[in-house]
């Protein structure tokens, strides 16, 4: 193992307490070597989501996905189980299923025809007569652990790990039921590029509010900013704030209702941002050391063709936060590289939320070299 590699994960000590603690080194932001450790371990071993129960939710659907650099194929098999593969050919490796989602019969490679039943085992094997010692039953697709939560399709790469109630926990759990998701439906979805490392993305949402005032005016307007509060379960952090109309802006105000804004980050990399008859979730996916793809899914209660302006105004607002969030995160990045920063301090009133990310993030990596 790298040695220089272990000596920068070691250079982060997560026990310091949040009172006193500082971010993770720039070269944890920097170093690509850091990125590939990120892979094996914290998205391996995570469990990831890919898409949602309703894209696969009749015999013959599958989705694709992307989880640590595998291509993954989730489908809701003849007999009605749900499973999920490595989206790759046994025979020279080419991906199986080629669209992001669809309904099939049977699984065929486009490469050379190799079929597989909906199950996994394999079935066909055009011109393949002649080959000695070959064992069909044992080139099925390789399975993935996959399971279902709150409407979102999830797998885990490592072929043991917690099963995904257990990777949640209940105090989560039972938080997310207390909002009964099922009252909204599935309206669109957008992507983002963004030129900074992944943890940057994440940094930004968990720093309880702090740069909500100074960058999102739209936001702050309809937020309470000295009743912002911050609340830690083990793999997850829940923000909120009271929504209040006395000094908001009308076009935040309209779209952002309710007694309370809620936003969930689950470990490692997903959000779920909760007003009322009003959700988007936010993937973040690493696509290299310094460039993130973030997708966001949004979710209402009033999906009707009448209700679709006022959909649009709220992914508007939406969007325009996302975009004054891209612009700062691309500064934050270009200054980590900076030879006059190497760490900052957190605020303990505002940055539990990025303490705790950091420390388990830490705590998957470290594990390589244990």
């Amino acid at each position: 193992m790298d040695k220089e590699l272990s000596a920068l994960v070691r250079s982060y000590d997560p026990h310091i307490p949040l009172e006193r603690a500082v971010t993770l080194p720039a070269p944890f932001y920097l170093d690509g070597r850091v990125l590939k450790l990120e892979q094996r371990t914290v998205f391996f071993r995570s469990w990831q989501v890919v898409g949602r129960t309703a894209q696969v939710a009749v015999p013959g659907c599958y989705l694709t996905a992307e989880v640590a650099g595998e291509p993954v194929l989730v489908v809701r098999g003849h007999d009605g189980v749900l499973r999920a593969f490595y989206n790759v050919c046994r025979h020279h490796a080419a991906a199986v299923m080629t669209e992001p989602e669809g309904r099939t019969d049977w699984l065929r490679c486009p490469y050379h025809g190799w079929t597989y039943a909906l199950s996994g085992e394999l079935r066909g094997t055009p011109d393949f007569q002649g080959a000695c010692d070959f064992d069909r039953d044992a080139h099925g697709l390789l399975p993935i652990a996959v399971a279902c939560w709150q409407g979102w399709v999830l797998v885990r790469l490592a072929p043991e790990g917690p099963s995904l109630q257990d990777y949640l926990g209940e105090e989560l759990s039972q938080q997310i039921a207390a909002l009964d998701l099922s009252r909204l439906s599935f309206f669109c979805r957008r992507r983002y590029e963004v030129p900074c490392n992944w943890k940057v993305f994440i940094d930004n949402y968990l720093d309880g509010g702090y740069h909500v005032p100074h960058l999102h005016r739209g936001l702050a307007s309809v937020l309470d900013n000295a009743r912002y509060a911050i609340e830690l379960g083990d793999r997850f952090c829940l923000q909120w704030s009271p929504l209040s109309t006395e000094h908001a802006e009308a076009e935040t105000a309209a779209v952002r209702t309710g007694e309370r804004a809620l936003y969930y980050w689950i470990y490692p990399n997903f959000m779920i941002n909760w007003y009322e008859g009003a959700m988007d979730t936010n993937l973040v996916v690493p696509r290299g050391v310094d460039r993130t793809e973030v997708i966001f899914d949004y979710y209402f209660a009033d999906t009707s063709p009448a209700a679709e302006p006022r959909n649009l105004a709220s992914i508007g607002v939406s969007e325009r936060i996302q975009q004054e969030d891209v612009a700062v995160c691309q500064s934050v990045q270009r200054g980590l590289a900076s030879r006059s920063y190497l760490a900052g301090r957190l605020s303990p009133r505002r940055e539990a939320g990025e303490h705790l990310f950091h420390r388990l993030l830490h705590a998957d990596l470290i594990s390589a070299f244990i």
